[in-house]
């Protein structure tokens, strides 16, 4: 019954990414952007649904289990307030100049911005490699639920392959717009039957009162298990929203500017209606489920379901978790598959002398590379065995060390293209150094201090940028206006 409601589910995604191509006007920026024509709520419910992924249910859940309630305050709080502001000065002005310039990437953008295709190619190679680990999420968790909720009948394998072969068709199918209006309806699932689950588990563990008196008392106190400095510094990882490559497309496919107010105003009530019950969930199943041991724990929301809502419920809600998933994974693929297009097929014909590629061809390419990315990442998923969560902050840590970049695209003309080359560099050779030395090391934190990797790249990376684009040379004074001055 479970594996006969996620495979309706599954069917009826599929159908409504394939109906909406019947909008589609074979072009590249409908493709890509969806013609840059998205009303308010889609562009609320793509935005939050996006950054919604499987970390923030199943991974969100598991962290919970392990450290207790403060959980919410490491990533959620701190997202409530950080995020919709990134959306305010970050997100309208990258609207502006993409609907100005026609720009569908960030690469096509900070390549112009400083003269400098070199450049342009590195943040591409970069921004690839950060978001595959953000792909992986996607797929292990879908392998995860699938596999929990059916209580190891069907392999994790399975369930990842499921995934990826419903969001390649209706992505490849019909691109941003399909996107949207997917993530629209998946992220209006996994918010409502989240809220269920909430519901019927306490109800069935005797209400909140009963349930939380049965957790150890220590998960209820954030200063137990979270040092204050790791809670400070852990409000970097929000910011990496603002170098999202996926984000930064949903950004572009606004109608106009005014469409940002409500996902600006809305965003924070959206986190709380995910992120609480995720939390509160996770920190609960250590009552049913004692004992679980590190990545264990991701499944721990599952199998709260599974044994407090079984049969039909259990297969809705395990639905509700392919949404979270799925809602993350086809925008993410999408914004691989315009880069390729937009800064590496593109710019190589036009140096090349070569004509440009029509309207039907930019679609083509883009579709491949989307099928090749996900490809890529599904059989990485089937040897991959880290923590959802972990894998997910360390994806976000190097987006973050890449913030300064985009602030100072937008904010600074006397910033340069080797003050932005040397920023970068620090963020992929900082990023290295702790990723291989202390990802195995739970509860890491920079020299037992408590503070988080992130905050240290992003002040190396922005001290680096300041100072070496004071001592060099900036752009043209026509392209500083240009995109300064808009």
């Amino acid at each position: 019954m479970i594996l006969t409601i996620i495979i309706l589910y599954l069917g009826l995604v599929l159908s409504l990414g394939i109906l909406s191509h019947k909008f589609f006007r074979n072009t590249g920026e409908d493709y890509f952007v969806a013609s840059r024509n998205i009303n308010w709520f889609m562009l609320l419910m793509s935005l939050f649904g996006t950054n919604m992924t499987a970390f923030s249910i199943l991974g969100a859940s598991g962290e919970a289990y392990h450290r207790g309630i403060g959980v919410f305050a490491l990533m959620a709080s701190s997202s409530a307030i950080v995020v919709p502001c990134i959306f305010l000065f970050i997100g309208t002005r990258l609207w502006r100049l993409g609907k100005k310039f026609g720009y569908m990437t960030q690469v096509q953008y900070f390549r112009d911005r400083w003269e400098s295709h070199g450049l342009g190619l590195l943040i591409f190679v970069v921004l690839v490699l950060l978001l595959i680990p953000y792909l992986l999420i996607g797929v292990m968790g879908g392998g995860d639920t699938l596999n929990k909720i059916t209580q190891n009948t069907i392999p994790k394998w399975i369930g990842g392959l499921l995934i990826c072969a419903v969001v390649l068709c209706y992505v490849t199918y019909s691109g941003m717009r399909g996107t949207a209006w997917v993530n629209t309806f998946q992220t209006l699932i996994f918010m409502i039957l989240g809220a269920v689950t909430f519901v019927v588990i306490l109800y069935r563990m005797g209400g909140f009162s009963t349930a939380i008196s049965q957790v150890d008392s220590s998960l209820l106190m954030q200063s137990d298990h979270i040092k204050p400095l790791e809670l400070l510094t852990y409000t970097c990882i929000p910011i990496s929203v603002g170098m999202f490559p996926h984000i930064f497309s949903h950004f572009l496919t606004a109608k106009d500017v005014s469409t940002f107010k409500y996902p600006i105003i809305l965003y924070p009530v959206c986190i709380a209606i995910v992120w609480i019950p995720s939390v509160l969930l996770g920190v609960l199943g250590n009552v049913d489920f004692p004992g679980l041991k590190g990545p264990e724990a991701n499944s721990v929301l599952i199998q709260m379901i599974r044994h407090y809502a079984p049969g039909v419920l259990s297969g809705l809600l395990g639905a509700g978790v392919f949404a979270a998933i799925m809602s993350s994974l086809d925008s993410q693929s999408l914004s691989l598959g315009s880069m390729f297009t937009n800064d590496i097929v593109r710019p190589y014909l036009r140096n090349r002398g070569q004509e440009q590629m029509s309207e039907k061809q930019q679609v083509w390419i883009g579709r491949l590379f989307v099928v090749g990315i996900i490809s890529i990442t599904y059989i990485i998923s089937l040897i991959a065995t880290p923590s959802i969560f972990k894998l997910a902050i360390w994806s976000f840590t190097g987006f973050t060390g890449l913030f300064p970049v985009v602030v100072a695209a937008l904010f600074w003309k006397g910033s340069t293209k080797y003050g932005v080359f040397s920023s970068v560099f620090s963020v992929i050779v900082l990023w290295l150094y702790y990723f291989l030395s202390y990802w195995k090391t739970p509860g890491y934190t920079v020299g037992g201090t408590g503070i988080m990797p992130v905050a240290v790249i992003i002040v190396v990376s922005s001290i680096t940028l300041i100072i070496v684009s004071l001592l060099t040379k900036p752009p043209s004074s026509e392209t500083v206006d240009k995109f300064i001055n808009l």
